[in-house]
């Protein structure tokens, strides 16, 4: 094997051996991605499950508690509302308790009541304090009610963790450019003295540029698709598992995730090789031994 295909063999090794290190990088920031994401599902998921009940007056007819049902539907603040009667109620207590209370009440004790579930955004004791005062401003209503302190515990709980995982987004970022950085940098610094070389001839700087910078491209391409596939392929795994996990891990979180290693694996690699060939091209003769 003569000299100029041994360099060309030693090219696309190298472009072989910095696509895998970078991809496994690119694997580590696009889990972080989408746990970032599905994190964001699983705290709306349960923030939806927050129940704020409407207990109605003894005297409200039925007419009168759906028409406020059907004008509760359209506030923008609620994305469900659960119509109790009374004798729905009455027939839960006596499967619960096992006693009818009104036989020995002489009539139903209950009232019409209503389970209204609000918008994640709207999940706060702020948020809920402004809207049990809109609801209470309603002349059927007799009392609202839902558990503050459940409330406040767990925004507390979710501001924690996603506070940890941004922590740990920017720690992993950090240590991700680093290892991109100095990938590029070797496989760069290798061909420190055909860089010099064309420096020597009066080559534009921009002109020795566009071949590291094209690889560079093509790796951060060929690195992400890599990438993607592994995070697929993992998450198609996990399903297989456990069918659940598609509950949280939604379509668009996955395409998100996609084009985020995309994006992030062709700006790092362009621009760690743009530095890179910028530095090799500082270097005086003596610096390139």
């Amino acid at each position: 094997m003569n000299t100029r295909s041994r360099k060309k063999v030693s090219w696309v090794l190298q472009g072989i051996t910095s696509t895998i290190s970078t991809s496994m990088v690119l694997v580590l920031i696009g889990l972080v991605v989408l746990l970032s994401l599905t994190a964001r599902v699983v705290a709306d998921s349960v923030k939806e499950n927050l129940t704020v009940t409407i207990v109605l007056d003894d005297d409200v007819q039925t007419a009168e508690a759906q028409s406020l049902r059907d004008s509760l539907n359209v506030k923008h603040y609620i994305s469900s509302v659960e119509y109790i009667s009374r004798e729905q109620a009455l027939q839960e207590q006596i499967e619960s308790m096992g006693i009818d209370p009104s036989d020995f009440l002489g009539a139903n004790p209950f009232s019409i009541s209503m389970e209204i579930k609000v918008k994640p955004d709207y999940s706060s004791n702020d948020s809920l304090q402004w809207i049990s005062k809109e609801l209470r401003e309603s002349k059927y209503v007799a009392d609202v009610m839902y558990q503050k302190d459940l409330v406040e515990s767990l925004n507390r709980n979710l501001h924690r963790a996603s506070f940890f995982l941004l922590g740990i987004a920017l720690l992993l970022v950090i240590i991700s450019l680093s290892l991109i950085n100095n990938t590029v940098r070797l496989s760069v610094f290798n061909h420190r003295f055909v860089i010099h070389t064309m420096k020597l001839v009066g080559a534009k700087w921009s002109f020795i540029r566009w071949p590291f910078l094209v690889r560079g491209f093509w790796i951060g391409i060929a690195s992400a698709l890599i990438a993607d596939a592994v995070i697929f392929f993992g998450v198609h795994w996990a399903a297989v598992y456990d069918a659940g996990v598609l509950n949280y891990i939604t379509q668009q979180n996955m395409v998100i995730t996609a084009v985020s290693v995309l994006c992030i694996g062709l700006v790092l690699t362009v621009v760690c090789t743009f530095f890179s060939v910028t530095h090799c091209l500082n270097m005086r003769g003596s610096e390139l031994y």
